[in-house]
């Protein structure tokens, strides 16, 4: 990852990691704390919803809206246990797939292809599933990227409840669903590495309880037992998490790069913080996503301190250092930007087609 004391001229990573080097213990009572608040608030305005609230009432629309924050940010915990040391937090890793990456089907397991992203040689290139050029045009991708909400719980059943017990009995079809389908990525035609024999068996225990989870589920509702009302509720909840979720990663990078390699400096000047706001934006960014240029320059800082950091970093750090460039005013900002610069590539394209 991040590796000698200067990565360009005008950057220390040494100077920047002296900084803050007092922040990098994370305090599990603050993650134990945070995880469970969450997902219990979500579980309570998800039940009470669906059982209580009048249908498209504004009660059922206000506990929704919390439910899907709520679950949102417990979901994210996720991005904290590939980073947190694998030796640590082993009771807190349980707990988050059994309350939360088992019952949604993103077992933990399917993220740890985020430590490519991290990769220096990865990041931004084809090796990189959450990257894609975005910035760059055509303008349709950014819509077509935000219709994924409305599919991918639908194929999360299928890879779980379908694919998983096809793939016990068969090889081939088990490394086809291991390279192809078993990745949280933005980008679909990514191809993921085949696990080794230590991570398969954290893969297979994940994965039998999401099956048991989804087959009890299927099985309950077959039965009439589970209302329909409930699995819509169910659908309509995953597709506002997921799509919080890729508005935020719309705007955590530039995407300003066509899949080349780039130095340190430019990928840390191609991501971005949010300071203000930091009630609006701890809702859309939570769990230190909101400092996401932070977190690729220290992904090892634990959520809790990122806001510390960024103070301390903006405070500190010479006058021209390119970490100073990392900030927006917002993420409508970011947001606008990335459209007017894929429009703007779209038109070039056009004009180029044209002429030839």
């Amino acid at each position: 990852m991040l590796r000698g004391a200067y990565c360009s001229t005008n950057f220390s990573i040494r100077e920047a990691r002296e900084i803050v080097k007092d922040l990098f213990a994370p305090k599990p009572a603050v993650y134990w704390t945070d995880f469970l608040l969450s997902i219990g608030i979500g579980a309570a305005c998800f039940r009470i919803g669906y059982r209580r609230a009048e249908p498209f009432s504004a009660l059922q629309v206000f506990l929704y809206a919390v439910s899907c924050l709520a679950f949102y940010r417990a979901a994210l915990f996720i991005h904290e246990l590939v980073h947190l040391r694998s030796d640590s937090f082993r009771g807190f890793r349980i707990v988050w797939n059994l309350l939360c990456g088992i019952p949604f089907l993103i077992p933990s397991f399917l993220y740890y292809t985020h430590l490519a992203h991290h990769a220096r040689k990865h990041y931004g290139t084809a090796d990189d599933g959450e990257y894609l050029p975005l910035g760059t045009g055509p303008a349709r991708a950014i819509l077509l990227y935000l219709m994924q909400p409305f599919i991918i719980p639908v194929l999360a059943v299928a890879r779980f409840l379908v694919f998983t017990p096809i793939a016990w009995i068969s090889p081939p079809f088990r490394r086809l669903v291991q390279r192809r389908a078993s990745s949280m990525v933005m980008d679909p035609s990514y191809v993921r590495p085949l696990p080794t024999r230590t991570e398969l068996r954290h893969w297979r225990l994940q994965e039998a309880g999401c099956f048991l989870y989804a087959l009890t589920t299927a099985a309950l509702f077959i039965s009439g037992r589970l209302p329909p009302a409930v699995l819509l509720e169910g659908y309509l909840t995953a597709v506002g998490v997921l799509m919080l979720n890729h508005v935020r990663t719309l705007g955590a990078h530039r995407f300003a790069h066509r899949g080349e390699a780039m130095t340190f400096v430019d990928q840390l000047l191609d991501s971005v913080n949010y300071p203000n706001l930091p009630l609006i934006s701890a809702l859309w960014g939570p769990v230190g996503l909101r400092f996401h240029a932070l977190h690729h320059l220290f992904p090892s800082l634990p959520y809790h301190a990122l806001p510390e950091a960024h103070r301390r970093l903006m405070a500190q750090l010479p006058a021209g250092s390119p970490y100073r460039q990392t900030e927006s005013p917002g993420l409508l900002a970011s947001l606008g930007d990335l459209w007017s610069r894929a429009r703007a590539s779209s038109a070039e394209e056009t004009h180029a087609a044209n002429a030839a």
